[in-house]
Parts: structure tokens; C-alpha cells; sequence
């Protein structure tokens, strides 16, 4: 394979004379997608919730959205995948935490950049915290 003709211009701007879109559309998709799935720096950080609004709207692993299940939405963890989110507090209290699943790709991209590494079905939130506070500072560990 011969990549010098490949012109980068952005993530979603990729050329190659000889294979055409389909390594534009894969160089693109890697750009959304990262790399390294489980790394130590996405084992914590802000987790948000998000619920009625988006019920039956279908997730990434084609069900609908149910708010009343524990599910959540990531970009660094494969679909499928369950996890123990714990909520990070500095008051010394018993920590809370709850299992959920991956079923969904989410925070938006932006968000991500800004801090938050998951999105929460909304009854998972509730048993870590009141979703009036809307952003909380969690730990993440998979399951086994």
C-alpha cells in the first residue's frame, strides 16, 4: 500500500487516489472513534444523565431508549460492556455506586473535551445522585 498519496486536510477531508472514499470514510471513522478504548485517564472524570426526552429514541446498539434501566452511553468502552460507576465525594461518606451497561455512544464529542466521559440512563443516576445537580465526578472500573 502506498500512503503518500494520501492528503489529510482534517478528520472528514481524506483522499486516496488509489482506494478512493472508502479509506476517507475509514480515516474519518477513526477520527470519531478513539484509539485506545480503556485508558487511565477515561476511568474517571464527569458523568451526566439524559432521560424522558429520549425515550424510544433507538441506541447505538439498536434498542430503544428506556430511562428506567441502567444503561449509559460511551465512546471508550465497546457496547455491551458493563460497568461500576462510583461517585467521587470529598465529604468522607459511604460511596454510592451503581452497575451499568454500555448501550449507546455518548457524550457528544465537545462535551468529552470538556470533561464529561459518560452519559447516564436517568435511573442510574438517581443512585448515585439527584439529577437536579446534573453533572457528577465518577470512577469507572469494568466489570468482569
Amino acid at each position: 500500500m502506498h500512503f503518500r498519496s494520501v492528503a489529510v486536510f482534517s478528520c472528514t477531508r481524506v483522499w486516496h487516489k488509489e482506494r478512493g472514499w472508502f479509506w476517507a470514510l475509514a480515516l474519518a471513522v477513526g477520527c470519531l472513534y478513539p484509539a485506545n478504548l480503556i485508558s487511565a485517564e477515561r476511568n474517571s472524570g464527569l458523568a451526566s444523565w439524559y432521560g424522558e426526552p429520549h425515550r424510544d429514541r433507538l441506541m447505538a446498539n439498536g434498542d430503544p431508549f428506556d430511562p428506567g434501566k441502567c444503561t449509559a452511553a460511551s465512546w471508550f468502552y465497546p457496547l455491551g460492556t458493563k460497568l461500576r460507576i462510583t461517585l467521587q465525594g470529598n465529604d468522607g461518606t459511604r460511596k454510592k455506586s451503581v452497575v451499568v451497561t454500555v448501550t449507546d455512544r455518548g457524550p457528544a464529542m465537545r462535551l468529552v473535551r470538556e470533561g464529561r466521559v459518560i452519559d447516564l440512563a436517568e435511573a442510574a443516576f438517581k443512585r448515585l445522585a439527584d439529577p437536579e445537580v446534573g453533572l457528577v465526578k465518577v470512577r469507572i472500573q469494568p466489570v468482569r
